[in-house]
């Protein structure tokens, strides 16, 4: 296989990812010398954009076992462009992009692969305008697959700047909360964060403890690259019981929970429950759109009904339905603003939320310390976090099946599925075709046909066409889904087993 090829497959959207680790060497897709070309077309990707040599580029990584081996190569490629290596060590994600603020970085290297296995590992890279999109990557790619390596030695300087970017939030929590005690803000609260051996454990020592908050009952703060807990994520069903429980446990005023690389997070209230997916979107959303009545927050595509109802009506926001993807949420925040609508907020349901007045960076930590703050604010009224979203209607049931696409061109097909449905919908009695349709077709069901909504989308990345239900009824979403199958039946490249599976439950 020629070097693009391979290179193609290790890139994830808008990121490096492969295998890191294995016992058999040649099972090993982020090999050394993979590592090497791939930062080397970024080296020479900068240089194409009009980045000089005397630059810096900061490099960090979470805690996986390969991070090491991997910043070694890393670091190699850069200094043999000449550019100078700011090595900052272990780092989250969205600190790495803040190098380029507060450090004078013209761009940055994390390595991480984010939630996935202890055997994988990736990049990601960022400048001053933020993450690469996938256009850059792919011309990233075309640049490593073929280059002569100029071979020059850059300086090589560490620091430890998480601690700087840890200062940066403990600042924002004290002027937003304007606490009696001014650099103690947090004296009377107990908080549970849960790191799951990523590199989220820095939020407990460095930020909340400073305030004077009680994190005495935080887990898994320690850096442990085979995550042996459970997995840092957000979405996991085992990673939210644990906090929850240890929440309930502590008897604390809020549990936080982060993803390995600190750009996703999420939390549970005093009583365990989980404030995350539409509830977070939610509270998030509150917090946006705070003294900025009317503007435009921006979700994914899978995002409930009654959010839409809750940003519309409680909050007097816009909800704008895009597509799933941070970076595609993101970019279409962006675009939105520069088309002069006011947009505070992109917010994805995995967790990934990017305000504006945070350079449009999808950061964990800066999310929590925003819900920090209102949580120290409503203490000072005797109110409860939780208050502020009890008006969310949630769905009596959802569920999501991901029926698989059989031929080899997945997203021709794909394509050609959501337009056969959008006719199809038109001509069925009691089907309504949503109006914001911005990936795939949301159809809304009558009560007969199981009082709620179907979306059906083409994944991002996969040969996949993922089916997302949610019913106001109880049994709702199996009329909704089997009211789907009449369709999908049709569909003769399209994997349904899954449904037929679930219909007969």
């Amino acid at each position: 296989m020629m070097k693009i090829d391979f290179y193609k497959k290790l890139k994830s959207g808008t990121d490096i990812r492969g295998v890191a680790y294995s016992e058999n060497p040649a099972e090993i897709e982020l090999t050394d010398e993979a590592v090497f070309d791939l930062t080397s077309g970024f080296c020479l990707w900068l240089i194409e954009n009009g980045v000089s040599e005397n630059s810096k580029i900061s490099v960090g990584h979470d805690s996986r076992i390969t991070a090491e081996r991997i910043k070694k190569a890393v670091v190699s490629s850069i200094s043999s462009f000449g550019f100078t290596v700011v090595d900052c060590g272990y780092a989250s994600t969205p600190a790495m992009f803040m190098t380029t603020v507060d450090l004078n970085c013209v761009a940055s290297v994390q390595i991480t692969a984010s939630h996935h296995p202890f055997d994988r590992n990736g990049l990601k890279f960022f400048t001053k305008n933020g993450g690469l999109n996938g256009c850059d990557i792919d011309r990233l790619i075309v640049l490593a697959s073929d280059y002569v390596s100029p071979d020059k030695t850059g300086e090589i300087v560490g620091t430890d700047y998480m601690s700087q970017y840890a200062g940066r939030l403990r600042k924002m929590i004290c002027e937003g909360v304007k606490a009696e005690n001014y650099n103690k803000p947090l004296k009377n609260y107990k908080i549970v964060v849960d790191a799951g051996n990523g590199v989220g454990g820095f939020y407990a020592t460095e930020v909340l403890a400073p305030l004077g908050a009680d994190v005495s009952a935080s887990q898994f703060l320690e850096p442990d690259g085979m995550f042996p807990n459970h997995i840092p994520n957000p979405e996991n069903k085992v990673a939210m019981k644990s906090i929850s429980d240890a929440t309930i446990k502590a008897k604390a005023d809020l549990g936080i929970i982060f993803d390995t690389d600190v750009d996703r997070a999420a939390c549970v209230d005093e009583n365990g429950n989980e404030i995350n997916r539409n509830r977070l979107v939610a509270l998030a959303s509150l917090i946006a759109l705070e003294n900025n009545e009317g503007a435009t927050i921006v979700t994914d595509s899978v995002t409930s009904t009654g959010l839409t109802e809750f940003i519309n009506g409680n909050l007097g926001g816009v909800h704008y339905r895009f597509k799933r993807g941070y970076r595609n949420v993101i970019n279409e925040q962006i675009r939105l603003n520069e088309d002069g609508v006011n947009c505070p907020l992109a917010i994805e349901t995995s967790g990934h939320a990017a305000f504006r007045e945070n350079y449009y960076l999808d950061d964990g930590a800066y999310l929590i310390t925003k819900i920090i703050i209102k949580l120290a604010q409503m203490g000072k009224e005797n109110k409860k976090l939780e208050s502020l979203i009890s008006n969310l209607k949630d769905p009596v049931e959802a569920c999501e099946l991901r029926p698989k696409i059989l031929c080899e061109d997945f997203r021709a097909y794909g394509n050609k599925v959501i337009e056969n449905l959008e006719k199809f919908a038109s001509e069925q009695k009691g089907w309504k075709i949503a109006d914001d349709n911005r990936e795939g077709i949301r159809v809304f069901l009558n009560d007969d046909s199981g009082n709620g909504w179907f979306l059906l989308r083409l994944s991002v990345h996969d040969p996949l066409m993922p089916l997302n239900a949610e019913s106001d009824s109880v049994g709702g979403v199996k009329k909704i889904i089997s009211e789907a199958e009449r369709f999908l039946k049709t569909c003769s490249q399209l994997d349904i087993s899954m449904v037929e599976e679930f219909l007969n439950k």
